[in-house]
């Protein structure tokens, strides 16, 4: 056999880093190109015939519940499992285990790749392995962990080497694996890290631990700024995701949803992607590398460049946006100015005239909103 049925996807984070907009939506769950980033990331399993689909999420599954709904709908099984308490990378996916019938894939739920899942398995069946990790290759390995090879087979794992003191060896965990239940199930059940414990103790044990080198696109989104470049790396056709997929691109790079409106005086610099209900208001110009989500509305004389806008954001006259993120229904009002790595928070209000600095955090506060 060369395909699994069952995948786990490991998305309990708290997501910290990408305040506010984690105040709100739990980080698997903020929109990547238009679509709940776990959405792509089902959809890619689905792709590839894996039938069910756990979510090891937080304490709290509610937040979860409509998107499970949402994907039920769409044919696809996925379910809740609930980590009451803080079990690290692996704790949660082991204390699971007795809802997987075989060999199954394991996905950190913030990173982007679309790196070819089928072909991992495969090459896990090929080695007979007990787990797989999918590896990537990496410039500069002095702020990874490096997985040493012999062959394709992992024998050692270095944190962190010095350049040039491991000749050859420039692969590092990508954050995917395929795995047998049963090593996996060597380990009690509790508080558990896969590359702290698992891997390494795996390797001492004489487990046939293969590293398998995907070449597919590879980032974590988990800061303002990874977010930004994960968008970037998808509009630019670096990387293929089931949500850009749906929306094809014109010979400008313009993605355009249905009932989209841009004035005929509007400047749109692709590459782009305009969610349907989005409207461009006269002499506005958005792009390069916008996404510009559902119901959104950018006023007569806007710029918006290299940034994200919520559903239901408002952006108004003559206000600049580069290098922005903002959540559900902000507001920046007219003549605002908002520079690189500024995030607002979902229903957050710029008043008119603001210049919001490089970096500024905005949370939503409930009795005003307003800055």
């Amino acid at each position: 056999m060369s395909r699994v049925r069952e995948a786990m996807i490991v998305a309990g984070g708290a997501g910290t880093r990408l305040r506010p907009l984690t105040a709100t939506t739990p980080k698997p769950l903020l929109p990547f190109c238009g679509a709940p980033f776990l959405e792509g990331v089902v959809r890619r399993l689905a792709a590839i015939d894996v039938e069910r689909v756990l979510l090891v999420v937080g304490a709290d599954t509610g937040p979860f519940e409509p998107f499970v709904s949402d994907m039920r709908a769409r044919g696809v099984d996925v379910a809740t499992v609930p980590e009451p308490v803080p079990l690290d990378t692996a704790g949660g996916v082991r204390a699971a285990l007795d809802q997987i019938s075989g060999t199954f894939l394991v996905l950190n739920g913030d990173i982007l790749t679309d790196v070819d899942l089928a072909a991992a398995v495969a090459a896990h069946h090929a080695a007979r392995a007990g787990a797989t990790l999918v590896l990537t290759r990496v410039p500069d390995t002095s702020t990874f962990g490096v997985c040493v090879r012999e062959g394709t087979r992992i024998v050692a794992f270095v944190e962190k080497p010095a350049p040039g003191t491991l000749p050859g060896q420039d692969a590092i965990n990508a954050g995917t694996y395929v795995l047998e239940p049963d090593v996996l199930g060597r380990f009690p059940i509790g508080r558990l890290s896969f590359e702290r414990q698992v891997f390494p103790e795996l390797v001492s044990a004489g487990v046939h631990v293969e590293g398998w080198v995907g070449d597919g696109a590879w980032a974590d989104l988990g800061t303002p700024q990874r977010y930004l470049d994960g968008h970037r790396l998808a509009l630019d056709g670096a990387l293929v995701w089931p949500a850009l997929d749906d929306v094809p691109p014109d010979a400008n790079g313009i993605r355009a949803g249905g009932d989209v409106e841009v004035a005929a005086d509007a400047l749109v610099r692709g590459p782009v992607l305009l969610l349907p209900g989005a409207r461009v208001g006269s002499g506005a110009v958005v792009g390069p590398h916008a996404v510009v989500g559902q119901a959104v509305t950018i006023a007569r004389g806007a710029r918006i460049v290299d940034s994200v806008l919520g559903p239901q954001t408002a952006v108004g006259d003559n206000a600049l946006v580069q290098g922005v993120i903002t959540g559900v229904a902000a507001n920046v009002q007219a003549d605002v100015q908002m520079l690189d790595g500024a995030v607002l928070g979902d229903g957050v209000v710029v008043a008119a005239g603001t210049h919001v600095p490089a970096g500024a955090r905005i949370p939503h506060v409930p009795d005003s909103g307003m800055v």
